[in-house]
């Protein structure tokens, strides 16, 4: 054990409502003395993305709030870069710690920076800091055109260089970005699976969504929670749900999250005459809306390991998911391969972004209760073994001790 603790300077862009900002809150708030001290730095949340700094204060955190963080790349973000050197040459870091792209690019900018300079000097010796970065999704695909992604490509390819350990969530994002898009050197990549609370309690708390939504009880409710952004691709929930609509499935939808797409979608589900989706924008008890789902819905292009399926599935709710990033991971095995969709272990993936593919998969989950079951207690028990914050924060605390 050291003299003094171990200093912590943890970097993310915003805490936005999503995985990566309770992901930092608990691993700031549980790394704390004798071993360690933790600082946490963010952006603030722009307009029409709901805020989530309400969760770190909960857990007992006072982030430092840097404004530019909040943006995408650009020339102003020097601006930033010297805003975090100034407070990593207060704060004399061991270790910095970014998430997420904005946030690791100019993050680590800063601390290779703070590593080598002092008052816009050379120093003789560079001082003793180490750099890890966490890739909680990446950008490499499905988010920009292609000469904006070659740019975010090289960005960190370049800044891999500079990082002494770059931390993935899933097998699978290890090799799309190692393997794939060639970024880093495979030694330097570790995986450590995301974590959540509430494992072994949320499968006991039901919600009021039937009530409030007029919910008819003989239908089965498919949920979708999270933010609405381009890159969840909840058109192609519109689509599916209109399919089932017109084809008189008892099934309803419910898409549970807020954004700046919010007024887009809702315009669409009109235009769709769809009666059988409802809105209901941000809810904090996300415990008891996954209690009263039948069946978790996710349909994104592109994802890291998303906690949002994580808590269905420790909720005991199945899953049926586009077949991206780690959702392959969390899902298992394939067991069986059918007509646009696949059954693996812990879930349903669809193969394809046909909403005609993801209709028939929810149709194969309404007509076999007994295959909802089995996906759901195999899920649960999944991540019951291991994705518990107590892992996470396990795993991280080696990871911090190896760094030396």
């Amino acid at each position: 054990m050291p003299d003094r603790p171990k200093r912590i300077v943890r970097i993310i862009a915003r805490l936005n409502v999503g995985g990566p900002a309770r992901h930092v809150t608990w691993l700031t708030s549980k790394l704390r003395e004798p071993e360690f001290e933790s600082t946490l730095i963010a952006g603030t949340v722009p307009a029409g993305e709901e805020d989530m700094s309400y969760f770190a204060e909960e857990n007992g955190i006072e982030p430092i709030y840097l404004p530019e963080l909040s943006r995408e790349l650009s020339p102003k973000d020097l601006v930033c870069v010297f805003k975090i050197f100034r407070e990593l040459r207060k704060r004399r870091p061991d270790i910095v710690h970014t998430h997420t792209a904005k946030a690791g690019a100019v993050g680590r900018t800063a601390t290779f920076l703070y590593k080598y300079l002092t008052l816009g000097t050379l120093i003789g010796r560079p001082r003793r800091v180490k750099k890890v970065h966490t890739f909680h999704g990446h950008v490499f695909h499905s988010y920009y055109g292609k000469f904006k992604t070659r740019v975010f490509i090289l960005i960190e390819k370049i800044l891999a260089r500079v990082t002494d350990h770059i931390v993935v969530i899933s097998d699978q994002q290890l090799e799309e970005i190692a393997g794939k898009f060639a970024i880093g050197r495979r030694e330097q990549f570790v995986v450590i699976p995301l974590g959540t609370e509430g494992v072994e309690t949320s499968q006991a708390v039901t919600s009021n969504l039937r009530s409030e939504f007029s919910i008819p009880n003989d239908r089965l409710l498919v949920g979708f929670v999270g933010r609405l952004t381009e890159i969840k691709n909840l058109d192609l929930l519109l689509d599916a749900a209109a399919l089932c609509d017109k084809s008189a499935l008892p099934l309803h939808f419910v898409i549970v999250g807020d954004g700046h797409l919010r007024g887009q979608l809702e315009r669409r589900a009109a235009e769709l005459s769809l009666s059988n989706l409802s809105f209901t924008g941000n809810r904090k008890e996300i415990g008891q809306i996954l209690g009263e789902l039948d069946i978790f819905v996710l349909t994104s292009r592109n994802e890291g390991t998303p906690l949002s399926m994580i808590e269905a599935m420790a909720a005991g709710v199945p899953v049926i998911s586009t077949a991206v990033g780690g959702v392959v991971d969390l899902a298992g095995e394939v067991n069986e391969t059918i007509d646009g969709f696949d059954v693996a272990e812990r879930a349903v993936l669809i193969r394809t972004f046909d909403p005609a593919d993801l209709q028939k998969g929810l149709l194969y989950l309404l007509k076999n209760e007994k295959v909802r079951e089995t996906l759901a207690l195999e899920a649960a028990k999944f991540v019951d073994e291991r994705y518990s914050v107590t892992r996470l924060v396990k795993d991280i605390t080696q990871l911090y001790r190896d760094v030396g």
